[in-house]
């Protein structure tokens, strides 16, 4: 009995609690279990999915629970102190506050490493990369945790940039602090969407912590249908194609061939889009069935005409956050040309480091801010900008697709050397005469790839009604499809759980 619990409270860094493991779901029943008991009641409702996100981090971040319990402390009385004060200077003072608190532990668990390691390639030195924080937790607590790699906290960037938006949108005068730090506790921590997304801007979802439960029969319908829509994505689309070819061909570029490694390039573009989407549709719908309302995070990307579209389609959350609170603040595009292209690539770059501290990623930015340049000025001289030609439409996609996909080399190689072997391999090892081989070995990878796609490329009204018809069906109707689905589930599970990607962001 005492080792049953210990396993239930106690952190274990094997088992994080994750959409895609039965313990998450066993916890997940339990707390629907007691959220129906008292739901009806604002305040208990929001102390209990208050204490229990704050159990859910502990069970999937273990000790960094104390860097999200102080960001929320801090950015809680900085938000009432910026509200009373009147004192333009004493705002400035705490907003500044706020956010160098909020980027200094975010860069210091994020790009610390990053930076050492750029300064010893840059002056050949060897300074060793060490955790202070954690040196100094084993000198005053006797523990015993690793000093020479310093861990990235699970969700940092999500629930960083939600804090901040907290602080800064009071600052503005676009939002009132919350009464209690209960409340905004649960604003941040809210589990579904804490560790991987969507960033939720306090303005959306701070006033519908003090409405009353509401939920129809359509939107549980949608709910449950966004879950197992989620739960597909993840397991019968991303983790089948970073098994059975992507995670091999982008580990050892060089021992495959030319059209295995562009296969997996445009492989690795779904799977990142079925992996990411597939996990905010599930946070989406776990939110709903506790009547919380998040916005939608993707809007059929690859659906895209321009980098411009695609950007505004894809991970909606954070282009959005970057939009209002780094491209506007740096002047938008109200300072003539240069500086719009500027601020553009400044916004790109640091979206790209904002993924991950490696000169990869601010390549990838980088690229993509360079595209959105591009198009900006094609737009005005195009003679196709007008045209409703469904050919000019198509080609439209196809290259905003192809140029996207060729921008994930960097975003998931490896390493600077890995991508440029899988740059050589495409370049001077593709053999078209091979294309028939490598699609009778890889049938199966072929065969999610046209039936992911084709479902993607669907027109989104059709998308909608079979959304609505499952939504309006009959219970049994939804159990049974449940059924089916972690019936499948279960039959295509991999050995090892694949963790989301973003988890790593």
């Amino acid at each position: 009995m005492f080792e049953f619990l210990s396993d239930i409270f106690n952190f274990n860094p094997l088992k994080p609690y994750i959409f895609t493991r039965f313990e998450f779901w066993a916890f997940f029943t339990v707390v629907y279990g007691v959220f129906t008991a008292v739901h009806k009641k604002i305040v208990p409702r929001n102390a209990f999915l208050f204490l229990v996100s704050l159990f859910f981090y502990w069970k999937t971040g273990g000790l960094f629970i104390t860097l999200l319990v102080f960001s929320t402390i801090v950015d809680f009385f900085i938000g009432k102190k910026i509200y009373h004060i009147r004192n333009k200077s004493k705002k400035r003072m705490l907003i500044a506050g706020s956010i160098l608190v909020n980027l200094f532990i975010l860069a210091y668990y994020k790009y610390t490493g990053f930076f050492i390691e750029s300064l010893n390639y840059v002056l050949g030195t060897k300074i060793p990369v060490v955790d202070l924080f954690a040196t100094w937790v084993n000198q005053f607590a006797g523990t015993h945790f690793t000093i020479d790699k310093i861990l990235l906290p699970v969700g940092i960037s999500f629930y960083t940039f939600q804090t901040l938006s907290y602080s800064i949108d009071i600052y503005r005068g676009k939002l009132k602090p919350v009464g209690s730090i209960l409340d905004f506790g649960f604003y941040v921590t809210f589990f579904p969407q804490l560790v991987a997304g969507p960033i939720v801007r306090a303005s959306e979802f701070i006033p519908q912590i003090y409405k009353k439960f509401e939920l129809s029969k359509v939107e549980f319908g949608l709910a449950i249908f966004m879950i197992i829509n989620g739960l597909m994505k993840k397991m019968f689309v991303s983790d089948y194609l970073s098994v059975n070819l992507i995670d091999r061909v982008f580990e050892s570029p060089i021992r495959f061939s030319g059209v295995e490694n562009l296969l997996a390039v445009y492989a690795y573009s779904l799977q990142v889009y079925a992996d990411f989407s597939g996990y905010t549709d599930i946070a989406i719908g776990l939110a709903l069935l506790m009547g919380f309302r998040l916005s939608a995070n993707f809007n059929s990307p690859y659906k895209a005409v321009s980098t411009g579209e695609f950007w505004k389609r894809w991970h909606i959350s954070l282009s959005t956050w970057l939009k209002d609170y780094l491209y506007i603040p740096l002047g938008g595009n109200q300072h003539g040309t240069f500086r719009t292209n500027l601020n553009l690539m400044l916004t790109m770059l640091i979206g790209g480091l904002w993924h991950g501290a490696s000169w990869q990623f601010v390549i990838w930015g980088g690229l993509n801010g360079v595209g959105l340049v591009i198009f900006k000025y094609w737009n005005k001289i195009s003679p196709f900008r007008d045209s409703r030609s469904w050919l000019v439409r198509f080609y439209a996609i196809f290259l905003t697709f192809n140029f996207i996909t060729a921008t994930r080399l960097w975003f998931r190689g490896e390493s600077m050397s890995k991508v440029n072997d899988m740059m050589q391999q495409i370049s001077s090892a593709f053999d078209v005469s091979q294309i028939p081989q490598v699609i009778s070995a890889y049938a199966g990878v072929f065969s999610v790839l046209i039936f992911s796609f084709a479902v993607h490329w669907l027109p989104s009204k059709f998308k909608e009604r079979y959304r609505m018809f499952f939504a309006e069906s009959p219970n049994w109707m939804k159990i049974v499809a449940v059924l089916l689905v972690v019936f499948a589930i279960w039959q295509v599970r991999t050995a090892e759980i694949q963790p989301f990607i973003y988890f790593a962001f």
